[in-house]
């Protein structure tokens, strides 16, 4: 008997595998030792500043390695996740995990959800738990697919003999997306690389009719000015060239020396927490929780995420000229919504996100920063239901 929402289209091509989240004893016993046994740094200036602006504070690492290994529970983790239905299935030799809720509806739209580094498909939990509440599977008007990219957590890694990058991520997508039934279309939506892999598919594929992106990084267009600009998107601005001038130093590690840093963060979690977690404190409007923290780092650990998920850094370096917002290869000439959110690591005016594509939809927030869809499940899933609910009966009565 399939579990509620876990019932794929009959036009699906293939049977993918159901799959249950289940991490051996020993693994986890591993974990917990290797923990406990982790050296911290000595104080220093750089990592006593309160205000973390060197980096994670030791005080802060103290206390995570604390909750770590008394508090925090990975079966709590595990059991949320194998809440929700969840398959894997084989595309161009990799093995690819996607979790999804499925509708019973013949007309349901079908959307394609992408995560970047250091999400996960964990980022997107929060959102299908309100779809779940909101619907039945009878009732849902969506199909909902969450794939885990290649090389993160229970997706097998990028190719060994061969160069990938996030094109090659966009072609394996798009053909999950036609394998379990969607080869008439479906809405892409992303944030982080998901925004690039989003973009991707929608120049290439005529299969990905629509759209919507949670961030853009560009460059200032050509011909705009700041003299038309509010305040708010003055300091939107502002925050994306602070972020190029004093947070990109662990990309510029990604991009130019993959190896070395793999094989750092592969020998201690609390190395790796104290990298990652840097991200969900800086990242973000208001703080996640602890608990957020720590069942991301976990997963990222036990599924040796980390070293086979930055690969896609290595596109940026050296460093490639903005496209002009023209460039059949950049713009977006099918419908194309946004989600703005002012603690994003860039929150560009409107008027120059709409250069990049065909903007039909514009959604501004209060509050939210990079991880909008943990940050802001509601906003980001209101503005994501007003877009696919707007553009697709036109998009539809084109086929």
């Amino acid at each position: 008997m399939s579990r509620p929402f876990g019932t794929l289209p009959s036009s699906a091509k293939v049977s993918p595998t159901p799959f249950t989240v289940s991490i051996p004893k020993i693994q986890l016993d591993e974990l917990k030792t290797l923990i406990e046994l982790s050296k911290l740094a000595p104080h220093t200036y750089e990592n006593s500043q309160i205000d973390a602006k060197y980096g994670v504070t030791t005080d802060w690492l103290v206390a995570m390695k604390d909750q770590w290994l008394r508090s925090y529970k990975w079966k709590t983790s595990e059991d949320r996740i194998n809440s929700f239905p969840q398959w894997t299935t084989e595309i161009e030799g990799l093995v690819i995990h996607f979790v999804g809720l499925f509708s019973e509806k013949k007309d349901a739209i079908p959307i394609l959800l992408c995560h970047g580094w250091p999400g996960s498909f964990l980022e997107f939990l929060p959102m299908l738990e309100l779809f779940q509440k909101e619907y039945t599977p009878s009732t849902l008007p969506y199909h909902l697919i969450v794939p885990s990219l290649p090389g993160y957590t229970f997706s097998s890694g990028p190719p060994l003999d061969r160069n990938f990058g996030t094109r090659d991520i966009a072609r394996v997508l798009d053909q999950l997306m036609k394998n379990i039934g969607f080869e008439s279309g479906y809405v892409a939506q992303g944030g982080d690389i998901g925004s690039r892999i989003a973009r991707e598919l929608a120049v290439d594929y005529e299969s990905c009719k629509a759209v919507h992106l949670n961030v853009c990084f560009m460059g200032r267009p050509v011909g705009i000015t700041d003299d038309h600009l509010n305040d708010k998107e003055k300091l939107g601005i502002q925050r994306f060239d602070n972020f190029k001038t004093l947070g990109c130093g662990y990309m510029t590690e990604h991009g130019t020396r993959p190896s070395t840093i793999g094989h750092v963060l592969s020998a201690s979690p609390i190395a790796l927490l104290a990298w990652i977690g840097e991200k969900f404190l800086e990242w973000v409007d208001e703080p996640l929780s602890p608990e957020h923290i720590l069942e991301s780092i976990t997963l990222y650990w036990l599924t040796e995420t980390f070293p086979r998920s930055i690969y896609t850094y290595r596109q940026n370096f050296p460093p490639v000229p903005i496209p002009a917002p023209n460039d059949p290869r950049w713009y977006i000439k099918k419908p194309f919504g946004f989600s703005s959110f002012p603690q994003e690591l860039a929150p560009l005016p409107r008027s120059w996100i709409e250069t990049s594509g065909n903007l039909v939809y514009w959604g501004e927030h209060a509050k939210g920063g990079h991880f909008a869809a943990i940050e802001q499940p509601e906003a980001l899933k209101t503005d994501l239901v007003k877009f696919v609910d707007q553009v697709w009966p036109g998009i539809t009565s084109t086929k």
